[in-house]
């Protein structure tokens, strides 16, 4: 398959004909026009500094169903040791910029980009990004953000530096997905985290027919709050 060079115009061609590697395109702009036809369409941007910009759509996809969720006895025993407050969207920027600089294995630097803080950042002052977070004693110590269009929520990235902290977010945000419709949960790649709590791959082609259906629900666009604190019950 060949890598597309994207115009100027916020389009891309489909996600299917993405290289073995998941490589679709490359260049554009991180626009929000361009980042939200991206996600529509199962397709988001991942490329370091100094690179041109790179966009994918893996075979195969993590993907969870919110409603299948599964939290093992040791995360729940994990996330209730700590007193954890959760919140969602009261501390987007922080949360987006510890993660570009959270360590992870067996990878130097980060592809979150001071451009991609930018974007997303910009992102969620549309609406269209959110955080989930976990403070403890008033100080942020983990959280994940991502993209929600229609009634998908397509995971990006996570912190943590207490133990059980992203794992008390993600599992929140996922239970609070679940409360309003939001079921399909995108994980992009596979992630430990994700999978612990039942996300599979699927073949790219079923994620991309499900990614179409959701897309004809309405999105739950603005700043997001709990509708309880009873989220981990």
């Amino acid at each position: 398959m060949p890598v597309y060079r994207l115009a100027d115009s916020p389009a891309f061609p489909p996600a299917a004909h993405a290289e073995p590697s998941g490589l679709l395109a490359v260049e554009g702009d991180l626009s929000p026009d361009r980042l939200l036809a991206a996600y529509r369409n199962g397709i988001f941007p991942w490329y370091n500094e100094g690179e041109p910009i790179l966009w994918f759509s893996p075979d195969p996809r993590m993907v969870l169903r919110a409603g299948e969720m599964r939290v093992p006895r040791s995360v729940r025993r994990n996330i209730r040791s700590q007193p954890f407050e959760l919140r969602l969207d009261t501390a987007f920027e922080e949360v987006i910029r510890r993660c570009a600089v959270s360590p992870r294995p067996d990878q130097d630097g980060t592809w979150i980009t001071a451009d991609m803080i930018d974007a997303y950042i910009r992102l969620h002052e549309l609406g269209y990004a959110h955080s989930a977070e976990a403070w403890l004693g008033g100080r942020l110590v983990g959280g994940a953000y991502g993209v929600s269009l229609g009634a998908t929520f397509s995971g990006e990235s996570m912190f943590f530096e207490v133990t059980g902290a992203s794992q008390a977010a993600l599992v929140a945000l996922v239970s609070q997905l679940e409360r309003w419709g939001i079921d399909l949960v995108d994980c992009q790649t596979h992630t430990p985290h994700f999978a612990r709590i039942g996300a599979t791959q699927w073949p790219r082609a079923d994620f991309l027919s499900a990614l179409a259906a959701a897309m004809e629900k309405p999105t739950r666009q603005g700043e997001w709050t709990f509708d309880s604190q009873a989220v981990l019950s």
